[in-house]
């Protein structure tokens, strides 16, 4: 019984630019990625959909969104060039064990892998650390593609997980952060109304705390935010809450430390409903490097503290 060969006229280029379209959601920073030019960019996925008899994106949109045809051969596309990069990399024994690379949510960096990081690079001299930050779709594609060697942060929806797997390491709210003496403050009987009264910060639509947020505030009736400005930066964030009367919705890991300063305070609602699972999200098929076993136990302990502590 002969093997099915795949089809000769389907090239490594195509699944390259086919993977960064659809981790860019773009056709020109796709083409930029990959010093290409647009058309030639578009060309290309054009050609892979009429050799693979279905359409890859949606274009109706403003960026760009697999399809269910290119979710599904997304998955193994994206498997198929990390198995190949790591056999690459085992013919030419440079197969890299002295690097970790970690795609973290922004939570994630500001709260927790700082001291994993320190207590991690402390023991383990020579090993160089690669962090990578962004939205939960970014670095999952990262992952997937063999880029990073796992992603820390909250448990994407289970649509996002095939061929990938959750370890949980602690808990994490929603909160509203506001600067100290911000007007609302003042408020004797505070409701999550009153914030349509102020300029919000939004996470993006590509976060994974986006949906979260968005079912409470339509739960508690909020429905008309004033000025609404979407972000993922911390840095934008911090200082714009800081300077203005900005309500910024945002994971509490990221602001636990402004917090704990006073440079920052948070409003009087009930958010456990936004309480969702942090931890390490890896591949199924690939297994663990020592270096990068090293950094996830690091980690776990400074989760087991922040446990310990209530946070």
């Amino acid at each position: 019984m002969s093997q099915r060969i795949i089809d000769p006229r389907i090239r490594l280029r195509h699944i390259a630019c086919f993977l960064e379209v659809a981790r860019l959601r773009s056709m020109a920073g796709a083409a930029d990625a990959l010093n290409i030019s647009q058309p030639a960019a578009t060309k290309t996925i054009q050609e892979l959909e009429a050799l693979l008899g279905g359409q890859l994106f949606d274009r109706s949109r403003r960026r760009l969104v697999l399809t269910a045809f290119g979710e599904v051969f997304f998955r193994y596309a994206s498997t198929s060039i990390a198995a190949l990069r790591q056999g690459i990399d085992a013919a030419r024994g440079t197969h890299d064990t002295a690097m970790v690379r970690v795609g973290a949510l922004p939570t994630v960096s500001a709260r927790m892998l700082p001291h994993a990081v320190q207590a991690f690079t402390r023991e383990n001299a020579g090993i160089t650390t690669r962090i990578i930050t962004g939205p939960n779709g970014f670095l999952l594609s990262l992952l997937r593609t063999g880029d990073v060697d796992l992603v820390i942060g909250r448990m994407a929806e289970p649509n996002a997980m095939v061929g990938l797997s959750f370890e949980h390491l602690y808990s994490e709210r929603v909160v509203l952060a506001v600067r100290p003496g911000h007007p609302v403050l003042n408020e004797p009987e505070f409701n999550l109304r009153l914030i349509e009264d102020y300029q919000t910060l939004m996470p993006t639509p590509d976060s994974v705390i986006r949906p979260v947020v968005e079912r409470i505030l339509l739960a508690h009736g909020v429905t008309r935010l004033r000025d609404e400005i979407e972000t993922v930066s911390n840095a934008f964030g911090r200082s714009y809450v800081r300077q203005t009367d900005a309500i910024w919705i945002i994971s509490e890991g990221v602001v636990a430390d402004d917090m704990a300063d006073g440079s920052l305070t948070t409003l009087p609602v009930d958010m456990d409903e936004t309480l969702g699972p942090v931890g390490f999200t890896t591949r199924t098929d690939t297994p663990t490097s020592l270096a990068t076993a090293g950094l996830m136990q690091s980690v776990r302990k400074v989760a087991e503290g922040l446990r310990l502590a209530g946070h």
